[in-house]
Protein backbone atom coordinates (compact mmCIF):
# COMPACT_ATOMS: atom_id res chain seq x y z
CA UNK A 1 0.00 0.00 0.00
CA UNK A 2 2.92 2.28 1.05
CA UNK A 3 4.74 1.49 -2.53
CA UNK A 4 1.49 2.44 -4.75
CA UNK A 5 0.82 5.64 -2.93
CA UNK A 6 4.55 6.46 -3.53
CA UNK A 7 4.79 5.75 -6.83
CA UNK A 8 1.14 7.99 -7.32
CA UNK A 9 3.43 10.30 -5.41
CA UNK A 10 6.88 10.46 -7.84
CA UNK A 11 4.36 10.26 -10.70
CA UNK A 12 2.37 13.48 -9.55
CA UNK A 13 6.24 15.22 -8.70
CA UNK A 14 7.17 14.67 -12.29
CA UNK A 15 4.10 15.59 -13.93
CA UNK A 16 3.99 18.46 -11.89
CA UNK A 17 7.12 19.79 -12.01
CA UNK A 18 7.70 18.72 -15.88
CA UNK A 19 4.38 21.52 -16.38
CA UNK A 20 6.12 24.07 -14.54
CA UNK A 21 9.35 24.21 -17.15
CA UNK A 22 7.21 24.05 -19.83
CA UNK A 23 5.07 26.84 -18.44
CA UNK A 24 8.48 28.73 -17.31
CA UNK A 25 9.88 27.90 -21.15
CA UNK A 26 6.64 29.27 -22.87
CA UNK A 27 7.34 32.66 -21.04
CA UNK A 28 10.65 32.73 -22.46
CA UNK A 29 10.70 31.49 -25.95
CA UNK A 30 10.45 34.33 -28.51
CA UNK A 31 13.89 36.30 -28.62
CA UNK A 32 16.19 34.09 -26.23
CA UNK A 33 18.39 30.81 -27.08
CA UNK A 34 15.74 29.16 -25.13
CA UNK A 35 13.81 28.57 -27.92
CA UNK A 36 15.79 25.31 -29.59
CA UNK A 37 14.67 22.06 -28.79
CA UNK A 38 17.86 21.30 -27.37
CA UNK A 39 17.62 23.46 -24.39
CA UNK A 40 14.32 22.48 -23.70
CA UNK A 41 15.26 19.03 -23.12
CA UNK A 42 18.02 19.76 -21.42
CA UNK A 43 15.67 21.32 -19.21
CA UNK A 44 13.41 18.84 -19.14
CA UNK A 45 16.00 16.33 -18.04
CA UNK A 46 17.30 18.84 -15.03
CA UNK A 47 13.58 18.66 -13.88
CA UNK A 48 13.37 15.13 -14.11
CA UNK A 49 16.42 14.84 -12.26
CA UNK A 50 15.77 16.73 -9.37
CA UNK A 51 12.26 14.69 -9.39
CA UNK A 52 14.29 11.81 -8.92
CA UNK A 53 16.50 13.24 -6.25
CA UNK A 54 13.38 14.68 -4.88
CA UNK A 55 11.32 10.95 -4.72
CA UNK A 56 14.48 9.60 -3.50
CA UNK A 57 14.98 11.81 -0.59
CA UNK A 58 10.75 11.16 0.34
CA UNK A 59 11.38 7.41 0.05
CA UNK A 60 14.46 7.63 2.61
CA UNK A 61 12.42 9.80 4.83
CA UNK A 62 9.54 7.28 4.59
CA UNK A 63 12.04 4.38 5.35
CA UNK A 64 13.47 6.05 8.43
CA UNK A 65 10.16 6.92 9.77
CA UNK A 66 8.85 3.69 9.27
CA UNK A 67 12.38 2.71 10.93
CA UNK A 68 11.53 5.17 14.06
CA UNK A 69 8.02 3.64 14.36
CA UNK A 70 9.04 -0.05 14.30
CA UNK A 71 11.39 1.12 16.94
CA UNK A 72 9.36 2.89 18.79
CA UNK A 73 6.92 -0.25 19.14
CA UNK A 74 9.55 -2.76 20.01
CA UNK A 75 10.72 0.02 22.50
CA UNK A 76 7.16 0.19 24.03
CA UNK A 77 7.44 -3.87 23.74
CA UNK A 78 10.15 -4.06 25.73
CA UNK A 79 9.25 -1.68 28.22
CA UNK A 80 5.89 -3.67 29.30
CA UNK A 81 8.27 -6.88 28.87
CA UNK A 82 10.66 -5.00 31.47
CA UNK A 83 7.89 -3.93 33.96
CA UNK A 84 6.23 -7.32 33.99
CA UNK A 85 9.89 -9.03 34.99
CA UNK A 86 10.28 -6.58 37.52
CA UNK A 87 7.21 -7.55 38.85
CA UNK A 88 7.91 -11.29 38.96
CA UNK A 89 11.44 -10.20 40.54
CA UNK A 90 9.65 -8.30 43.03
CA UNK A 91 7.58 -11.46 43.87
CA UNK A 92 10.18 -13.70 43.87
CA UNK A 93 12.24 -11.67 46.16
CA UNK A 94 9.28 -12.04 48.37
CA UNK A 95 9.61 -15.86 48.29
CA UNK A 96 12.87 -15.97 48.46
CA UNK A 97 13.10 -14.29 51.83
CA UNK A 98 10.01 -16.47 53.21
CA UNK A 99 11.51 -19.49 51.78
CA UNK A 100 15.32 -17.82 54.23
CA UNK A 101 12.83 -16.96 57.01
CA UNK A 102 11.57 -20.95 57.12
CA UNK A 103 14.91 -22.04 56.47
CA UNK A 104 15.77 -20.59 59.61
CA UNK A 105 12.94 -21.75 61.61
CA UNK A 106 13.67 -25.08 60.09
CA UNK A 107 17.33 -25.52 61.60
CA UNK A 108 16.59 -24.09 64.95
CA UNK A 109 13.92 -26.39 65.02
CA UNK A 110 16.19 -29.38 64.11
CA UNK A 111 18.90 -28.06 66.93
CA UNK A 112 15.70 -28.38 69.26
CA UNK A 113 14.71 -31.16 67.91
CA UNK A 114 18.44 -32.63 68.48
CA UNK A 115 18.29 -31.27 72.12
CA UNK A 116 14.91 -32.73 73.49
CA UNK A 117 16.23 -36.21 71.68
CA UNK A 118 19.33 -36.07 73.93
CA UNK A 119 16.57 -35.25 76.89
CA UNK A 120 13.42 -37.57 76.33
CA UNK A 121 15.13 -40.76 75.60
CA UNK A 122 16.22 -40.79 79.50
CA UNK A 123 12.90 -39.93 80.58
CA UNK A 124 11.35 -42.77 78.37
CA UNK A 125 13.39 -44.92 80.04
CA UNK A 126 12.68 -43.86 83.24
CA UNK A 127 9.11 -44.16 82.13
CA UNK A 128 8.61 -47.70 81.24
CA UNK A 129 11.29 -48.91 83.98
CA UNK A 130 7.85 -47.34 85.76
CA UNK A 131 5.06 -49.04 84.25
CA UNK A 132 7.35 -52.54 84.61
CA UNK A 133 7.21 -52.05 88.16
CA UNK A 134 3.46 -50.83 88.24
CA UNK A 135 2.33 -53.59 86.23
CA UNK A 136 4.44 -56.37 88.50
CA UNK A 137 2.61 -54.58 91.69
CA UNK A 138 -0.57 -54.10 90.36
CA UNK A 139 -3.51 -56.58 90.65
CA UNK A 140 -2.93 -59.60 88.18
CA UNK A 141 -5.10 -59.26 85.35
CA UNK A 142 -4.13 -59.61 81.69
CA UNK A 143 -0.60 -59.97 83.07
CA UNK A 144 1.25 -61.66 79.82
CA UNK A 145 -0.48 -59.44 77.71
CA UNK A 146 0.78 -56.55 80.20
CA UNK A 147 4.08 -58.01 80.86
CA UNK A 148 4.41 -58.49 77.22
CA UNK A 149 3.55 -54.89 76.31
CA UNK A 150 6.46 -53.73 78.40
CA UNK A 151 9.05 -56.05 76.96
CA UNK A 152 8.46 -54.88 73.38
CA UNK A 153 9.24 -50.75 74.93
CA UNK A 154 12.45 -52.24 76.42
CA UNK A 155 13.04 -53.74 72.85
CA UNK A 156 11.86 -51.03 70.98
CA UNK A 157 14.26 -48.29 72.82
CA UNK A 158 17.56 -50.02 71.84
CA UNK A 159 16.44 -50.33 67.69
CA UNK A 160 18.00 -47.68 65.13
CA UNK A 161 15.45 -47.65 62.68
CA UNK A 162 12.53 -46.42 65.45
CA UNK A 163 12.53 -42.26 65.23
CA UNK A 164 12.36 -41.56 68.92
CA UNK A 165 8.36 -39.82 68.09
CA UNK A 166 7.14 -43.08 67.43
CA UNK A 167 9.31 -44.80 70.18
CA UNK A 168 7.47 -41.94 73.12
CA UNK A 169 4.29 -42.44 70.91
CA UNK A 170 4.21 -46.27 71.98
CA UNK A 171 5.14 -45.48 75.31
CA UNK A 172 2.61 -42.77 75.75
CA UNK A 173 -0.14 -45.72 73.87
CA UNK A 174 1.07 -48.22 77.01
CA UNK A 175 0.07 -45.60 79.20
CA UNK A 176 -3.08 -44.70 78.06
CA UNK A 177 -4.09 -48.77 77.87
CA UNK A 178 -3.02 -49.00 81.30
CA UNK A 179 -5.17 -45.88 82.41
CA UNK A 180 -8.22 -47.47 80.47
CA UNK A 181 -7.68 -50.52 82.43
CA UNK A 182 -9.16 -48.46 85.74
CA UNK A 183 -12.03 -47.23 84.49
CA UNK A 184 -13.39 -50.67 82.17
CA UNK A 185 -15.22 -53.68 83.48
CA UNK A 186 -13.91 -56.90 81.30
CA UNK A 187 -14.06 -60.48 81.40
CA UNK A 188 -11.71 -62.59 79.94
CA UNK A 189 -10.76 -66.56 79.97
CA UNK A 190 -7.54 -67.73 81.17
CA UNK A 191 -6.25 -70.33 83.41
CA UNK A 192 -5.45 -70.12 87.64
CA UNK A 193 -3.12 -72.52 90.45
CA UNK A 194 -5.94 -73.50 92.58
CA UNK A 195 -4.24 -75.38 95.26
CA UNK A 196 -1.40 -76.65 92.67
CA UNK A 197 -4.06 -77.35 90.38
CA UNK A 198 -4.34 -75.49 87.28
CA UNK A 199 -7.91 -74.88 86.29
CA UNK A 200 -9.48 -72.78 83.55
CA UNK A 201 -11.74 -69.77 84.90
CA UNK A 202 -13.68 -67.16 83.80
CA UNK A 203 -12.45 -63.72 85.11
CA UNK A 204 -14.31 -60.61 85.99
CA UNK A 205 -12.55 -57.14 86.69
CA UNK A 206 -14.05 -54.11 87.71
CA UNK A 207 -12.04 -51.33 86.81
CA UNK A 208 -9.30 -52.03 89.43
CA UNK A 209 -11.28 -52.23 92.35
CA UNK A 210 -12.09 -56.19 92.32
CA UNK A 211 -10.46 -59.13 90.44
CA UNK A 212 -12.81 -62.26 90.77
CA UNK A 213 -12.67 -65.39 88.91
CA UNK A 214 -15.59 -68.73 88.79
CA UNK A 215 -14.83 -71.61 87.58
CA UNK A 216 -15.88 -73.40 84.33
CA UNK A 217 -17.83 -76.22 86.63
CA UNK A 218 -19.27 -73.07 89.00
CA UNK A 219 -17.65 -74.56 92.11
CA UNK A 220 -14.86 -72.30 92.46
CA UNK A 221 -14.87 -68.35 92.82
CA UNK A 222 -12.52 -65.99 94.54
CA UNK A 223 -11.15 -62.63 94.69
CA UNK A 224 -7.71 -61.26 94.47
CA UNK A 225 -6.31 -59.60 97.59
CA UNK A 226 -4.05 -56.74 96.31
CA UNK A 227 -2.28 -56.45 100.21
CA UNK A 228 -1.86 -60.39 100.85
CA UNK A 229 -1.13 -60.58 97.07
CA UNK A 230 -3.11 -63.83 96.77
CA UNK A 231 -6.68 -65.06 95.63
CA UNK A 232 -8.97 -65.47 98.80
CA UNK A 233 -12.37 -67.71 98.17
CA UNK A 234 -15.69 -66.09 97.71
CA UNK A 235 -19.11 -67.78 99.98
CA UNK A 236 -21.40 -69.31 97.51
CA UNK A 237 -23.77 -66.58 98.09
CA UNK A 238 -21.89 -64.71 95.81
CA UNK A 239 -21.93 -66.96 92.72
CA UNK A 240 -25.25 -65.82 91.05
CA UNK A 241 -24.03 -62.14 91.66
CA UNK A 242 -20.90 -62.93 90.15
CA UNK A 243 -22.41 -64.46 86.97
CA UNK A 244 -24.92 -61.70 86.88
CA UNK A 245 -22.12 -59.55 86.40
CA UNK A 246 -20.15 -62.08 84.60
CA UNK A 247 -23.74 -61.71 81.56
CA UNK A 248 -23.41 -57.73 81.86
CA UNK A 249 -19.84 -57.71 81.00
CA UNK A 250 -20.41 -59.80 78.11
CA UNK A 251 -23.17 -57.61 77.23
CA UNK A 252 -26.00 -60.63 76.95
CA UNK A 253 -27.37 -58.73 79.80
CA UNK A 254 -28.50 -55.08 80.24
CA UNK A 255 -26.74 -52.79 82.88
CA UNK A 256 -27.84 -53.02 86.12
CA UNK A 257 -26.30 -52.32 89.27
CA UNK A 258 -23.88 -55.36 90.31
CA UNK A 259 -22.59 -55.97 94.16
CA UNK A 260 -19.20 -56.61 94.03
CA UNK A 261 -17.05 -57.68 97.17
CA UNK A 262 -13.96 -55.13 97.68
CA UNK A 263 -11.28 -55.04 99.46
CA UNK A 264 -11.15 -52.48 102.89
CA UNK A 265 -8.47 -50.37 102.28
CA UNK A 266 -6.66 -50.76 105.61
CA UNK A 267 -7.23 -54.83 105.79
CA UNK A 268 -7.40 -57.52 103.67
CA UNK A 269 -11.03 -58.41 104.37
CA UNK A 270 -14.05 -57.80 102.17
CA UNK A 271 -17.16 -55.39 102.61
CA UNK A 272 -19.80 -58.23 100.81
CA UNK A 273 -22.14 -55.21 100.66
CA UNK A 274 -19.64 -52.63 98.88
CA UNK A 275 -22.16 -51.96 95.88
CA UNK A 276 -20.44 -50.59 92.89
CA UNK A 277 -22.89 -49.38 89.81
CA UNK A 278 -22.04 -50.64 86.39
CA UNK A 279 -22.88 -47.09 84.82
CA UNK A 280 -20.66 -45.52 87.42
CA UNK A 281 -17.72 -47.75 86.10
CA UNK A 282 -17.02 -47.07 82.67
Amino acid sequence: MRTQHTSVKTKFLKSSIAAILLTSGALFTAPSAWSSDTALTSVLEKGEQRADKAVKSQLKIDSIDADIRGAEREYRGVSKEVEGLEVYIKQLNKQLAAQESEKTDIENSIRQVTLIERQITPLMLRMIDALDRFVSADIPFQKTERMARVEMLKDLMGRSDVTVAEKYRKVMDAYQKEMDYGRTIKTYRSTINLAGTEREVDFLRVGRLSLMFLSLDGESLGIWDQQSKEWEPLEGDYKGKLIGALRIAREQAAPSLMKIPVAAPSKSTFTPNSNVAYGEVK
